[in-house]
């Protein structure tokens, strides 16, 4: 209290809520984590090294982070793409695109990979024309790729679509006024406010794609050391009851996982620091 008044909170509650939010953090996240580590302990630290170093291991995890970083990129660019065309121009059945970008969210990971085996099969609607040319999708490395693409492309366009709507066309009109050509307005005014959101949407692609387990398996064709992922192997090595197999796995995707998103976070970090307010 200063001069007869009460000081007010912005938020009312506020004790109350973050203490609900973390507590419910806790149980949601924090306590299966926890007990994900401590399964791990039941391993020595040579047999956790055995398990992970593995041939078999080591290509699963190659091909899920592999893979997964390499469909996040290509999200990285064609969201782009896709979110300047939503935005920026008007074109006949633009609702209905942008309802479809959507689609990955809401369709069961089973259904989209059935459908994507069905698609690319060397007698599916694109899967014949591109057998002709030598290419084979399903059941290769390649159709992981593709289905990776498949469900991360909305996290780019949905994390990007809502930056670019709020920045100002007029920035542009400004750039050009100043003498910047269309490249130096895109590279110097454009991108670097977008470079924090594309970031975003990096990072959830990737995520994502690491951890997508029903669209893959159906596509992928499962073989060991050649199109197998991480989190078929880990359902693997519980059906045949070697837990803390699979939890040494695990461990080592949560951590790798962890250190990625981290450096991209720290990338985002380090972008909005560099770009101005607008």
């Amino acid at each position: 209290m200063k001069g007869g008044s009460v000081r007010r909170r912005t938020l009312p509650g506020f004790g109350l809520t973050m203490g609900l939010t973390l507590t419910w953090l806790a149980i949601i996240v924090l306590l299966p984590l926890a007990g994900l580590f401590l399964k791990s302990f039941e391993l020595s630290f040579a047999q956790f090294v055995d398990i992970v170093t593995s041939r078999r291991t080591l290509n699963a995890l190659k091909i899920s982070f592999g893979l997964a970083f390499l469909a996040a990129l290509v999200n990285l660019v064609m969201g782009g793409i896709i979110v300047w065309a939503l935005v920026r121009y008007r074109f006949p059945g633009r609702r209905i695109f942008d309802a479809i970008v959507d689609v990955p969210f809401a369709l069961p990971t089973a259904v989209a990979g059935i459908a994507l085996t069905t698609l690319f099969a060397q007698n599916g609607w694109l899967g014949a024309p591109l057998a002709e040319l030598g290419i084979k999708v399903s059941f290769t490395p390649l159709g992981i790729f593709v289905a990776m693409v498949f469900i991360g492309i909305p996290f780019v366009v949905r994390t990007v679509q809502p930056v670019l709507i709020d920045l100002d066309p007029e920035i542009e009109e400004a750039a050009a006024s100043l003498g910047a050509n269309r490249w130096q307005t895109v590279s110097r005014v454009i991108l670097p406010s977008l470079l924090p959101a594309l970031l975003t949407g990096f990072a959830l692609a990737f995520a994502r794609a690491v951890g997508e387990y029903g669209s893959v398996i159906f596509i992928a064709g499962n073989l060991p050391n050649v199109s197998e992922i991480a989190p078929l192997l880990i359902v693997i090595r519980l059906s045949e009851f070697r837990y803390a197999d699979a939890t040494a796995i695990a461990v080592v995707m949560l951590v790798v996982a962890f250190l990625v998103i981290f450096l991209v976070n720290r990338m985002q970090r380090w972008a909005q620091l560099r770009v101005p307010a607008h």
